[in-house]
């Protein structure tokens, strides 16, 4: 190939969107604020559904489990029956969140005020 045919494709290669690395990740502050005191329903795609309340001491209380949450940079992290906690990065958009992990998006979820299902 030619310099004026390899031109115009490398032109157009470097005007396409790169993919969002990091930078639409949540902070830990806008974890905490979007996510602590409320429900998350969703599902991941490892474990299928699930709904969560994250109270603000830490507890995590689902309809028939607990488990504790932490806030570790700028990731959310989950511990159920003493085992490690996993860590996720958080895409928020409104009351939607995406919980993305080494693999990329792992799980979907919508956020509900407080603790509707008495938890």
């Amino acid at each position: 190939m030619t310099v004026a045919r390899i031109a115009p494709l490398l032109c157009l290669a470097l005007l396409a969107p790169l993919p969002a690395a990091g930078q639409d990740l949540a902070t830990g502050a806008a974890i905490r604020a979007a996510l602590v005191g409320n429900t998350v329903q969703g599902a991941m795609s490892a474990s299928g559904g699930f709904t969560e309340y994250y109270a603000p001491n830490g507890a995590i209380r689902g309809p028939d489990y607990r488990g504790e949450w932490t806030i570790q940079g700028n990731r959310m992290c989950f511990g159920y029956d003493g085992n490690p906690a996993s860590c996720w990065g958080v895409r928020v958009n409104g009351r939607s969140i995406v919980w993305v992990g080494v693999a990329g998006d792992e799980g979907t979820g919508t956020i509900l005020p407080g603790n509707p299902n008495n938890f």
